[in-house]
């Protein structure tokens, strides 16, 4: 590998070197017992929860994505999860607040967990890894603003989908089953 490419590697595994397993089960284990959940994230961070949200849909797990037309009302017994890697987004705080309001439950994947985002979830699963707030100085990431944030957040959601497979005893054949034909 060239020296960029490595470093970037380097710098993706030291976040999840410093990633507390124990939060990462309890957060599995909340996404495992709601009834549905609901998910987030703004800018390149929605794009990652997406994908999570795809793969816990191959799970056969009741899921939708804030901004879809067939998102359905949240309430008790359901889960919004929502990252907000800087701690502060302002449709972030709105949309928990919402949720906050209905009865859900809201779990935030952050970099910043003294952000008002975190602040005011019910569970806070902490990604330490360098965002847009923190992405100036003399001792900065390689890769720009929040890029290591959200790669951090693609390798995350594949170890708790590995993680919610096993709890949920879902098969990979079932996962595949559940894959779209329409492609």
């Amino acid at each position: 590998m060239t020296t960029l490419y490595r470093q970037a590697f380097e710098e993706l595994g030291a976040v999840l070197d410093r990633l507390d397993d124990a939060a990462v089960d309890r957060a599995v284990a909340t996404i495992a017992s709601a009834r549905q959940v609901v998910v987030f994230g703004g800018g390149r961070e929605g794009l990652q929860i997406r994908g999570f949200a795809m793969r816990l849909f191959h799970l056969g797990h009741s899921v939708s994505v804030v901004g879809d037309m067939t998102t359905p009302a949240i309430g008790a017994g359901d889960l919004f999860l929502v990252t907000c890697g800087p701690g502060e987004i302002s449709t972030a705080v709105a949309l928990v607040g919402v949720a906050k309001q209905a009865g859900a439950t809201v779990l935030v994947i952050t970099a910043q967990p003294d952000g008002r985002v975190p602040r005011m979830a019910d569970e806070v699963l902490v990604l330490p890894a360098q965002t847009m707030a923190d992405d100036q100085g003399p001792s900065v990431s390689l890769l720009p603003m929040g890029s290591v944030f959200e790669g951090g957040l693609f390798l995350l959601f594949e170890i708790m989908i590995l993680k919610l497979k096993d709890a949920l005893d879902v098969s990979a054949e079932t996962m595949r089953s559940n894959h779209t034909n329409l492609e």
